[in-house]
């Protein structure tokens, strides 16, 4: 223990010195040692991920050179659409932005310091009720989870919404502790829940049950005292979520942009529709699936959903311990008086756990194994506070054998696991299973030694190692592969290629990290879709092998037009595929208009307006099928000398892919009925200022 000591002078009235002692205990270094060794694995060759989702980093360039864009979570600085979630996530990276200047780093680093703050609010969350150990293993299990250092190393809402879901998640432990102060905490768990609607919207609500039913079922407090405290934590959560929804419903349209993913300019209707109950529903108008049920994004609903394929490698290395923690928090508590601490625990994070995992199960709509970054908060603070509660206890043969029997549950599926990526590393999965069956055959036959306490104290401590080795080497491997891999585009996946893979597709399976979009051969050759209209890929079995849009698998350029059906607007070329010679135009001739230039899908305009750091419309939005603008809008706009130019087929362009129909159809078809092209690079682009029937 290092002590730092603080002398103070005496004052003359005195003859004796008074100190300060500031003491940095063990559980302070360690805690430190991990914030540090997350921030570094977070933060490690953070560039090699580019500009991560363009889709997201085109929106953050906006509202870093545009308050406006800032604000509504426009997509390009005129602010013509927004993206098709709330805008707090940009609101951060774009401020980074303001201040060091919109660049990779910028925008990056705040999403890595999200997660090592995350950590830390798992770790005193579980500290607070049990022990340092506890917080520390918790915490760990969180930054080590692959989805978690996917996430936090990419620029997709997901690690500001963790952040305050943890943040809330220690208010009401804070809440329940507390008799003075209990509705100051309420109300600032609601608070910090509301950031989170204004994060990713109806998500942030999944774990509202547990919060309540905790505070409710342990808090301190009068029972009337408590629902009143929990009607005050909902107002604030109302207040925090709904003041911004309220200011872009009350401005009229023409004050505001385009609220990307709707189909009638509201947020209401992208709150309740595309983003809220269509995706339990599967009925996503405007979506990716566009229809009822899309079983290929995530595969069919079910518990095992969450076990198999892409999802299980991002999370489900200690699910099943995590479900195990919460019934030994349970039955540990047993007959405690209500305000039981392992009781209230159980139900705040158990009931995280099993409530977003069940909606996660079943949904009908849209789903990415990325959202699983939603639960390992939940299986960190369950498996640390229930490993705390058990190795206490290990003197007594009941909690021995629980803890012994989850060690070999987790091995084995560790191992299981592992076995899905046979060719890579193939010796960890045997080293996880050994560590396993070792740690439990110690942990079981140790008390019966009849050691010197200084020998069982040992033992003990490599039993606890061997545990360690054995739950964490699969997921910390993973995590690693996932470290040193670049990820970009807008359906990343951690882990070493191949791990998983969802299967069964729309339009094919999916195969490999990004599996095979529509318009694709199961083996990632382009089909042959036509320009600005939905790519009719020949969809067969996806069989592993990356499927990367208007490329065939090994990488040469395949015969499809850009862009068609999904694999254009969930990615195209890239911002590496821009020309130089494109950005110049685009820069040269963005003087003197509103938009540099127009592109159909977000995605199709993305790389554009990053690369050149002018405005680029993106027609109909993320996926194209948006009703903005429409023909008649557009013509006016083109008319009165707003727009210069439009992206046609051609890499890194998007353009006249993507487009199923409606507005953006139209004019794709007009502009190519009336101006003038040419080829920048090897992208179409039209001059709208040469109308060729005038």
């Amino acid at each position: 223990m290092a002590t730092l000591t603080d002398p103070v002078q005496a004052t003359p009235r005195r003859a004796r010195t008074i100190s300060t002692q500031y003491t940095i205990g063990r559980d302070k270094v360690l805690y430190g040692g991990l914030l540090a060794l997350t921030a570094i694995a977070y933060l490690w060759g953070l560039s090699k991920n580019g500009y991560a989702n363009e889709y997201y980093a085109a929106a953050v360039q906006a509202g870093s050179t545009s308050w406006k864009a800032w604000f509504f979570g426009s997509f390009d600085a005129s602010s013509f659409i927004t993206v098709d979630k709330t805008p707090a996530a940009l609101w951060v990276m774009g401020l980074s932005g303001r201040i060091f200047g919109f660049n990779i780093w910028s925008m990056l680093v705040p999403e890595a310091l999200m997660g090592v703050a995350s950590v830390g609010f798992v770790y005193v969350s579980v500290r607070r009720w049990f022990s340092a150990n506890a917080g520390l293993l918790a915490g760990a299990i969180l930054a080590l989870t692959p989805v978690a250092v996917l996430m936090f190393r990419f620029n997709n809402p997901d690690a500001l919404l963790i952040l305050l879901l943890c943040a809330g998640a220690w208010a009401v432990t804070r809440a329940i502790d507390s008799s003075r102060h209990a509705a100051r905490w309420m109300m600032l768990a609601g608070a910090l829940v509301g950031f989170g609607f204004l994060t990713k919207m109806l998500q942030a609500f999944l774990i509202l049950p547990a919060f309540g039913l905790a505070y409710l079922i342990a808090g301190k407090p009068a029972l009337g005292k408590r629902i009143v405290h929990s009607v005050l934590a909902l107002v604030s959560l109302i207040v925090s979520a709904g003041w911004w929804v309220a200011i872009v419903e009350l401005l009229p349209a023409s004050a505001r942009p385009y609220i990307g993913g709707s189909s009638t300019n509201s947020i209401l209707e992208l709150t309740l529709g595309y983003n809220g109950l269509g995706r339990l529903s599967g009925n996503e108008t405007g979506s990716v699936g566009g229809g009822q049920g899309n079983p290929g994004w995530g595969g069919a609903a079910g518990v095992q959903r969450l076990f198999g394929g892409e999802f299980g490698s991002q999370i489900a290395w200690l699910l099943p311990a995590a479900l195990l923690a919460t019934i030994v928090l349970v039955v540990a508590a047993g007959k405690a008086p209500r305000t039981d601490r392992t009781r209230a625990f159980a139900v705040l994070w158990g009931g995280w756990l099993v409530g977003t995992g069940l909606v996660f199960s079943y949904m009908q709509g849209i789903i990415h194994s990325y959202y699983m970054i939603a639960l390992a908060p939940a299986i960190g603070a369950l498996i640390g506070a229930a490993m705390s509660v058990l190795w206490r206890r290990r003197d007594q043969w009941l909690p021995r054998a629980t803890l012994a029997g989850g060690i070999l549950l987790t091995a084995g599926w560790s191992f299981a696991l592992l076995n899905q990526t046979p060719t890579w590393q193939p010796w960890l999965r045997w080293v996880v299973l050994l560590t396993g069956v070792m740690a439990a055959g110690a942990l079981v036959l140790l008390p019966e030694l009849k050691l010197h306490r200084t020998a069982a104290r040992r033992a003990g401590l490599f039993a606890g190692a061997l545990l360690t080795v054995s739950a964490l080497a699969g997921p910390t491997a993973y995590s690693l592969s996932t470290i040193s891999t670049a990820h970009t585009g807008a359906l990343p996946s951690a882990g070493p290629a191949g791990a998983g893979g969802m299967r069964g597709g729309p339009g094919g399976g999916f195969g490999g990290r990004m599996g095979t979009p529509p318009g694709q051969t199961g083996n990632g050759t382009t089909g042959n879709g036509t320009a600005g209209g939905p790519a009719t890929g020949n969809g067969a079995t996806g069989n592993g092998t990356t499927g990367v849009p208007g490329t065939t698998g090994d990488g040469t350029t395949g015969p499809g037009a850009r862009g068609g059906g999904v694999g254009g607007f969930l990615g195209g070329g890239g911002i590496s595929g821009v020309s130089t010679d494109l950005v110049t135009l685009l820069q040269q001739g963005a003087k003197g208009y509103t938009w540099a230039a127009a592109a159909v899908t977000a995605n199709g305009a993305a790389p554009l307006q990053i690369a050149s750091g002018e405005p680029i419309m993106a027609i109909g939005g993320f996926n194209g099928t948006d009703p903005a603008p429409s023909l008649t809008e557009f013509k006016q706009l083109v008319a009165q000398g707003k727009i210069h130019y439009f992206i046609g087929s051609g890499s890194g362009g998007g353009g006249f892919g993507g487009a199923r129909g409606g507005t953006s159809s139209e004019i794709s078809t007009w502009v190519s009925e009336n101006f003038q092209s040419r080829t920048v690079g090897n992208t179409t682009v039209y001059d709208l200022t040469t109308n060729t029937t005038s």
